[in-house]
């Protein structure tokens, strides 16, 4: 399949390299085109604008918010102007429900396709093609993404033909992971400021009455207080609580937990590093407690 792959970060490096590893043709664009350089060593071609990636079946984005994907999507040099009629694009970026929304009438007003498909999983388990993929769009359109989410994740859940709902459900997702790592950072405050050793604490939870891999990821980082490198950036985290508030605001659902965590992370960058880890803002409850 020939795809166009926008967005080269982090996770888009990773899932670009293992469509071209499943021998598919794919012409890859970011800002920064020196992050190409890898993958053209794999076989990629390097598009010199947002356009040039589109002449495909389909164009794969993966950036890191809603003004990302708003400036390629849209005008005269954007990916709509130069996507076929019939052709797909695939979103794999956490953005908004509502740009889900505006992306999907965005397509359909010029005989375009969208779907969406957002994905779980740190850096890691992108190089790897370990992503779990959310997806939801048409029914065929979805079929026709069938190869690439097997090349890139271990497991895909379809979720409706509505591609905000994926979005939705990702977002959701990642507001869990962060109520997560904030009880993680609680309970270990509580627990080691009573002298209990923190990593025979962590391995009894995760042993025990708590075995998901997040909490064993997110334990393991809080306990060695290793917030750098990022695999999940700290501003990346505030983004993603505050679509889930929006989002929660448009549907008239209360969520008291997501409005703690917003403020908790506005307290992480507040202190002036946007470059640390989400999972920083367990450092907090340390610091409160005065450890």
């Amino acid at each position: 399949m020939r795809i166009g792959f926008i967005g080269l970060g982090q996770m888009g490096s990773g899932m670009a390299a293992n469509l071209i590893r499943a021998g598919h043709a794919v012409t890859v664009y970011n800002r920064s085109a020196a992050k190409a350089a890898p993958l053209l060593a794999l076989g990629a071609q390097l598009a010199a604008r947002v356009a040039d990636a589109c002449a495909g079946d389909m164009v794969l984005s993966m950036v890191a918010d809603d003004p990302a994907i708003e400036a390629l999507a849209w005008g005269e040099e954007g990916i709509a102007a130069h996507l076929a009629p019939s052709a797909l694009h695939l979103s794999c970026s956490t953005i908004s429900v509502c740009m889900a929304e505006r992306l999907a009438a965005l397509h359909a007003g010029r005989g375009q396709r969208f779907a969406s498909a957002p994905v779980f999983g740190r850096p890691e388990a992108a190089a790897a093609a370990k992503l779990f993929i959310v997806a939801a769009g048409g029914s065929a359109d979805l079929a026709r993404c069938e190869p690439l989410f097997a090349a890139l994740g271990q497991r895909t859940f379809i979720v409706g033909e509505r591609p905000q709902d994926a979005n939705l459900v990702k977002l959701s997702g990642n507001f869990l992971i962060a109520v997560v790592i904030e009880s993680l950072g609680e309970v270990l405050a509580l627990t080691g400021k009573a002298g209990i050793d923190p990593r025979q604490y962590l391995q009894i939870l995760t042993s025990t009455l708590f075995s998901a891999p997040v909490y064993r990821t997110y334990g393991e980082l809080i306990v060695a207080g290793r917030t750098k490198p990022a695999g999940f950036a700290a501003p990346l985290g505030l983004k993603d609580v505050s679509l889930t508030l929006a989002a929660a605001e448009q549907l008239r659902v209360p969520l008291p937990l997501a409005g703690l965590l917003r403020d908790r992370f506005l307290r992480v960058l507040a202190a002036g590093d946007p470059e640390v880890d989400w999972s920083a803002i367990a450092q907090l409850a340390a610091r409160d407690a005065g450890l």
